[in-house]
């Protein structure tokens, strides 16, 4: 059989006294709850719609390439595709690609037809083209992947049949359908044969890297130049965001520098009230806690019931607030601030409520049995 030492009580029955108690007081309950509810409601409407908007223009900045390094090469500088082996090595690249030169091709039924420029892909990680299965080795090398602009000038809406050079007379398969990336959008029409048997001696004429972060783009071009192993390095330009960059940094601060600021004097503001509530309810109950404390509660078991009824509120206001809040911003039109934006705000909100209601906790847990029960 079980037995507890005195004075030990267990989570589950404080919790139930929290919630009694609170049960017991339900107007300073509901104000409780309405105030923490109406910081939620408050910050999101307004630091939340700016965090929401935030992402959206740096998204917006991001899908203008603020993380890619292009390396534009002339015939004779001498890249090769063995570059994409001494740059694997690199930390901070996401994504990296080779490609050759553009050749013009038409429909192969159509000799006479548009012509669309075709390039071989080198490396690994096709997916990030939007290219998903590549073919079995067979067809390596000779399978195309056309955008939607290419299918269209060439003909080919169902995305299946045959390309003819017209320098070379090679013919490539076209096989798929791709996404043009926005950082290839340069290339439109997009048509692209991808490869990963490379011998490293396959000649590249623009070499693409994507950096994990716009922060990157500086420092990995520096290693990447390094590392290139051109033999002219004139006929070698570098292309980078880098200033693109520095906008994204400057406008991610301004808006952070506000945002910040703007949740810190709520939840200061909304940590004081709650305070003010929790003060008068210990004012108001204070007899009650002399009897407990006359009954064998200790000043921890006080506590523990004060900031867990605290908790219990805060939890229903903090619920309350974003639900409501959430839908507003739907009903308005706004983006969304983000799930890491709204977990954090919920926290912080039931961290500042039982921070605020630690002062009127301890007041009530050294109440003197002796002067509460004292019968005037």
């Amino acid at each position: 059989m079980n037995r507890r030492e005195p004075g030990r009580v267990s989570i589950i029955a404080v919790v139930r006294e929290a919630i009694a108690a609170a049960r017991s007081q339900p107007v300073a309950s509901a104000v409780t709850m309405l105030m923490v509810a109406g910081m939620v409601i408050s910050v999101m409407l307004t630091t939340g719609r700016t965090v929401g908007a935030e992402q959206a223009v740096l998204g917006s900045i991001d899908d203008a390439g603020t993380r890619m390094i292009e390396v534009r090469a002339e015939s004779g500088a001498g890249l090769t595709s063995s570059v994409l082996g001494r740059i694997a090595d690199i930390e901070g690249i996401e994504w990296a690609g080779a490609f050759s030169s553009a050749t013009d091709a038409t429909n192969a039924l159509v000799p006479d037809g548009t012509r669309v420029p075709v390039r071989h892909a080198y490396g690994a990680g096709f997916d990030q083209l939007g290219i998903r299965d590549l073919p079995g080795p067979n067809l390596s090398g000779i399978a195309g992947y056309a955008s939607a602009e290419a299918l269209v000038l060439l003909g080919l809406t169902d995305s299946s049949g045959a390309l003819t050079t017209v320098d070379t007379g090679a013919e490539y398969s076209v096989v798929g359908r791709i996404r043009t990336p926005d950082f290839l959008r340069e290339f439109e029409p997009l048509v692209l044969v991808p490869r990963e048997d490379l011998t490293g001696m396959e000649t590249v004429s623009v070499l693409v890297i994507i950096a994990e972060r716009p922060d990157l783009v500086a420092p990995l071009t520096s290693a990447v130049t390094s590392v290139l192993a051109v033999d002219d390095p004139s006929e070698v330009t570098v292309h980078t965001s880098e200033a693109l960059a520095r906008l994204r940094s400057l406008v991610q601060a301004q808006l952070s520098t506000f945002s910040r600021g703007l949740v810190l004097v709520m939840l200061l503001v909304t940590g004081l009230l709650v305070a003010v509530i929790l003060y008068g309810l210990v004012m108001m109950r204070r007899k009650d806690f002399g009897r407990r404390r006359a009954l064998g509660a200790t000043r921890a078991l006080i506590v523990s019931l004060l900031l867990t009824q605290t908790a219990v509120l805060a939890l229903f206001g903090v619920t309350v607030g974003l639900g409501a809040s959430l839908l507003c911003v739907l009903i308005m039109g706004d983006p969304l601030p983000g799930t890491t934006f709204t977990v954090a705000l919920a926290v912080l909100a039931i961290a500042t409520s039982l921070f605020a209601a630690l002062v009127p906790a301890l007041v009530a847990s050294k109440r003197e049995p002796i002067r509460e029960l004292r019968v005037p």
